[in-house]
């Protein structure tokens, strides 16, 4: 607008910060676009110094980024087989359990993760009852170690023991860091389950039903029909109304069409196939387990590319969360785990809740869950987040903290725009805009189990770590 016609016209407003200016303004007629700034890493002269410091390195950086990104984008996840969990990681000898989330000790373990333990080790027949399992663990008579440390990922509690049937991903790009195999236990289905730390008879008859039924059926089908190609599948399912996280009826639909002939051929006792069949028909969260190995797969070649700020994992075992970045390779960030907001099971609140865990946040590292909100507006509402806006308001603020897109993996609500992809440690502390992370919800207490669903973000305290040790790899100290 020039001096001489700065009056002739009605003003044009430019908000910069509260929002509620620019809501009053608008209220009164006036046009009016609202700027959402706010001061870099929060205000914090540290970080903002920190940041500013690792700009010189920006084109080593983005570099390294972009070849991150690309075996990302390049992976070619398939669903290969199922086996006994210690066949594939030798690690899982006598009295050897994997849980979720970063490591931690008996000790500190939350209710329901000491729960699903004590019920694992009463599965394995190392201890005759609950109690004697507790014991067992409490004395150090049971080694703990972190899924993600031998290519596996487990939802919730995430307990993962040597003769547990496993599903078998293999990434199938080729090129740097590809052919690598991943690992997710079954999903148990709904109800009480040991995932959410329920451990009672019932729990363990189901588990030894995939183990000694199920899986070697499902198994024998996946390799008869050589394989289950899991991108294309995903690309369906978001367009179908799936985010993979907690919404998962497309994809989990569309697993059974693809496998119920070679699942039939390959049950032999009466009434197996059956069985089968009404299993995965059942349960609809049955992708979810699928999803995180192929989640596994398409970020383990991520890591140790120097010089790369990408995250490679997010991951919570109800007690901390833990994050991984690609360029300081096997190193843990850790800080206390927030609470999940959102929606709750009838008789139960907040109050009787446990904070946030499991593994099933490598979903949005690779882009989808929450990251991909946008495509499933059926699952807002389920987890508390919202109107169909909402859902898509999401996708938007969490490609501010990613560095490009998938577009095998698109969007139809956001003109068929990839899902975001690449999360840089950088974009998130400078933005502030934690991790957003669709969520179940379990009881604080042991053997209970889920009593919602809902949304957990990433505390920052975790980034913020992960920046000062990826600026020290760079020679920039905090």
């Amino acid at each position: 607008m020039t001096k001489s016609n700065l009056f002739e016209g009605a003003p044009r407003v430019l908000n910069i910060g509260l929002e509620g200016f620019a809501t009053e303004l608008a209220a009164r007629g006036v046009a009016v676009s609202q700027l959402d700034w706010r001061p870099p890493a929060g205000g914090r002269p540290d970080l903002a110094d920190l940041l500013a410091r690792l700009a010189a390195h920006d084109k080593r950086i983005a570099r390294s980024n972009a070849e991150g990104l690309r075996r990302m984008l390049a992976a070619e996840p398939v669903l290969l087989d199922v086996v006994p969990a210690g066949k594939e990681m030798p690690v899982l000898k006598d009295r050897v359990l994997l849980h979720s989330g970063p490591p931690i000790a008996w000790q500190r373990m939350c209710g329901p993760m000491q729960g699903a333990v004590a019920g694992a080790i009463m599965f394995e027949g190392w201890a005759k009852d609950l109690a004697a399992a507790a014991k067992l663990a409490a004395s150090g008579g049971v080694k703990f170690h972190p899924n993600h440390h031998f290519g596996a990922v487990g939802p919730m509690t995430g307990i993962t023991t040597r003769s547990m049937p496993v599903m078998v991903v293999e990434n199938r790009a080729k090129g740097i860091g590809a052919g690598n195999r991943a690992y997710c236990t079954i999903n148990e289905g709904l109800g009480k389950v040991m995932r959410f730390g329920a451990n009672d008879a019932s729990v363990l008859e189901r588990i030894g039903w995939l183990r000694d039924e199920f899986g070697p059926a499902l198994g024998a089908a996946l390799r008869a029909m050589g394989g289950l190609e899991l991108s294309p599948l995903i690309a369906r399912g978001l367009a179908m109304g799936d985010e993979m996280h907690q919404r998962n009826v497309a994809c989990s639909a569309l697993v059974l069409r693809a496998l119920a002939p070679h699942l039939a051929m390959s049950c032999r006792a009466p009434g197996a196939a059956a069985r089968a069949l009404a299993f995965i028909g059942g349960n609809e969260q049955f992708f979810l387990n699928v999803g995180m190995a192929m989640g596994k797969s398409v970020m383990d070649p991520v890591r140790d590319v120097e010089a790369c700020s990408l995250v490679t994992a997010m991951c919570r075992n109800g007690t901390e969360f833990g994050v991984r970045l690609s360029g300081t390779g096997e190193a843990w960030f850790t800080a206390p785990v927030e609470m999940p907001q959102g929606l709750y099971f009838p008789g139960y609140s907040q109050q009787d809740a446990n904070p946030d865990m499991g593994d099933s946040a490598i979903m949005e590292t690779v882009g989808l869950g929450a990251f991909a909100m946008a495509a499933a507006p059926a699952v807002a509402g389920f987890v508390g987040a919202g109107s169909a806006s909402d859902a898509v308001a999401y996708t938007r603020a969490m490609a501010e903290i990613a560095i490009g897109r998938n577009a095998k993996w698109a969007i139809p609500a956001l003109d068929m725009q990839g899902v975001p992809s690449g999360i840089d440690v950088r974009r998130v502390v400078e933005s502030g805009v934690q991790p957003a992370i669709n969520t179940g919800i379990a009881h604080r207490k042991p053997g209970v189990g889920q009593v919602g669903a809902g949304i957990a973000r990433a505390p920052l305290a975790c980034f913020e770590q992960a920046l000062g040790a990826f600026a020290a790899t760079l020679g920039v100290k905090a």
